[in-house]
């Protein structure tokens, strides 16, 4: 989390040594593993400066989810948009073989290719890996963002949908208006230690911005969250946005019963790759068991909110008490059943964790604002 960190994190060593990078992420997503409890390890390993690349990219996860938590609608394009493109997918043959030829690596691009057999496989990539194949995926390719987009959404098994889909508007110039990021054959080379040395004339040589976004919606004000009626029973949802129950701050509460919700299916219409499915389905179950024995209930899995409800119907509890998911399967599954949860006469308490209430509000523009508060926020939490 240190020098060592700072000065290695770059580099793609490749799929049989990560040993410059953490490989925390798929945890860190589900908060398996807490951003606060990275960032106080560091600290006291480190110190502040010699731990500042390592906490920056925790805090990268957490810019681009407060970013989206302003802008909903911007997922919700991304998913309109998504939606569209797969239509031209069925439409265009010629569309329909190269993107076939992409995500199965036969476009003939050995960097490339590697890395789609590395997603597929293993459900992972490196960071630069990661931007490489979505700038290929765009300019060399000519292939529509969304589809790649939602290519590493369903096989990543640290896929996150603020993040993903942020990652991708960023390299084709849709979040930083005009800002785009081009994969060069020597950057390629140096920093996979010679791995990869694409030829010339393989790759594009420019990348202009794409123009079919509107801009960015002006940020939306942040919930505060809200808080549940202590002497009341309540009614745990756990989702995949955090399986960490036992800190929420609830032990006091009377939990009646509770639920894990599993939303895969708000992700994508197309499947979930196998190792990102196997990872998500045990974080799941291992969420659901840790709450059981936590909170002596029982706790059931449920991929319908609707069933979740129902759930909730048969036991004591009228408040349903979840942390609140940012844009995403969860977040749409929930307010599409608000209503309903409404009518049925139950309320939806949604907490905020305070790294997320200290850092969101620095998340309205670019990640440099951001970036200067830190300090100042892990202060505020008694981190620093």
């Amino acid at each position: 989390m240190g020098r060592a960190y700072a000065a290695r994190r770059n580099e793609d060593l490749g799929p049989h040594d990560r040993s410059n990078v953490s490989g925390l992420s798929a945890h860190v997503r589900r908060r398996l593993l807490r951003e606060d409890e990275l960032a106080s390890a560091a600290l006291a390993a480190h110190g502040l400066q010699e731990a500042d690349k390592f906490i920056q990219e925790v805090c990268w996860r957490t810019y681009w989810k407060g970013w989206l938590e302003m802008r909903p609608s911007v997922w919700a394009d991304y998913q309109a948009g998504l939606a569209r493109d797969l239509e031209a997918l069925e439409r265009d043959g010629a569309l329909a073989r190269r993107y076939q030829d992409a995500v199965a690596g036969r476009t003939g691009i050995t960097c490339f290719d590697a890395w789609a057999g590395e997603l597929t496989e293993l459900g992972w990539l490196h960071n630069h890996a990661r931007m490489w194949t979505a700038s290929i995926w765009i300019y060399t390719l000519g292939l529509p963002w969304r589809l790649g987009a939602d290519w590493f959404l369903r096989h990543l098994i640290d896929a996150d949908p603020a993040s993903n889909t942020l990652s991708w508007r960023w390299v084709c110039g849709l979040h930083t208006p005009g800002k785009t990021y081009l994969a060069r054959a020597g950057n390629i080379a140096r920093f996979t230690g010679g791995r990869f040395q694409p030829g010339p004339g393989e790759l594009a040589r420019e990348a202009p911005p794409l123009a079919d976004d509107p801009g960015h919606p002006a940020p939306a004000p942040l919930q505060s969250g809200a808080r549940p009626d202590p002497a009341a029973p309540v009614f745990l949802l756990i989702t995949e946005d955090d399986l960490h129950p036992e800190s929420w701050g609830v032990g006091a509460l009377d939990i009646a019963g509770g639920a894990v919700l599993d939303a895969k299916e708000g992700l994508s219409p197309l499947p979930r790759g196998a190792a990102a499915q196997a990872f998500s389905a045990s974080a799941l179950e291992d969420a659901r068991q840790r709450a059981s024995d936590a909170f002596g209930c029982a706790f059931s899995t449920k991929t319908s909110i609707f069933d979740a409800k129902q759930a909730v119907l048969n036991t004591p509890a009228r408040q349903i008490v979840t942390q609140r998911p940012c844009q995403g399967p969860a977040r749409s599954a929930l307010d599409a059943a608000a209503p309903d949860i409404r009518s049925a006469g139950l309320s939806l308490i949604e907490l905020r964790r305070d790294w997320d209430r200290a850092f969101y509000p620095h998340a309205g523009k670019g990640f440099f604002k951001l970036k200067q508060a830190i300090p100042a926020v892990l202060r505020s939490l008694g981190l620093h």
